[in-house]
């Protein structure tokens, strides 16, 4: 019993700074408030499309013209809404994504996830040990898949990933056909422009932050002169 009357002050306290009206408390619940709302939308994302991460944006040019650099995709689990398709399967069935047969899929190269996820479009499926011819301009040769999975490329690269970036982005050798357990998800919609914000994410917050704890301190501060001429007035 004294335990519990010795806690209820500090609770007591605790209550009064976060009801206060004072500039400290007033921005920390706003900083709270940002928080919540990004905790929010972060769950409801993951509800509705089943993967993390729920929203990639395009950093290259590798996929124009159907995704350009700047654009926000969302992504949606393998499963939903429709099974994922390779470019070869979607010719067959006429499913088509971003103006071509098939899905882009966003997946991590080789498994490595320290590494930026890569958006490209799955092209085929191949089993371990299968041979396959691949051309890049005037030159032709051929791949051994190293094991089973898609093989990728970018609408706008000239060959296939798995031929093409044999070192992309340090990774210590070429990329291989992507395995379903590295596939995050497929791109289901994308939004243009929007993904220069997500680029710059942490400048972003920071800036948004800080303008909601001025705009309220300053509302705070206008509130306390009207206040003082009403005193004066009174």
């Amino acid at each position: 019993m004294a335990d519990q009357k010795a806690s209820k002050p500090a609770w007591e306290k605790i209550i009064s700074f976060w009801k206060s009206e004072g500039q400290i408390p007033s921005a920390i619940r706003e900083i709270v408030s940002v928080l919540v709302t990004v905790g929010a939308v972060v769950v409801v994302l993951l509800l509705v499309c089943g993967t993390w991460p729920a929203i990639v944006t395009i950093e290259s040019e590798s996929m124009v013209p159907h995704m350009d650099v700047g654009d926000l995709v969302f992504v949606v689990a393998g499963d939903r809404y429709g099974t994922m398709e390779s470019l070869e399967e979607g010719k067959i069935s006429g499913y088509e994504k971003f103006e071509m047969p098939g899905d882009v899929i966003i997946y991590r190269p080789n498994g490595n996830t320290e590494l930026h996820p890569i958006i490209h479009r799955a092209m085929f499926w191949v089993e371990e040990g299968e041979e396959i011819t691949v051309t890049a301009g005037a030159r032709t040769g051929t791949y051994t898949a190293p094991h089973a999975g898609y093989i990728t490329k970018g609408d706008n690269n000239p060959v296939i990933d798995q031929v093409g970036w044999s070192n992309y982005r340090n990774l210590g050798g070429p990329i291989e056909p992507v395995k379903k357990e590295w596939i995050i998800g497929k791109a289901m919609y994308k939004i243009p422009l929007v993904g220069y914000l997500p680029l710059n994410i942490v400048p972003v917050i920071i800036i948004v932050v800080s303008l909601m704890v001025l705009h309220e301190l300053y509302l705070r501060s206008r509130a306390k002169r009207e206040e003082g001429k009403k005193g004066k007035k009174v």
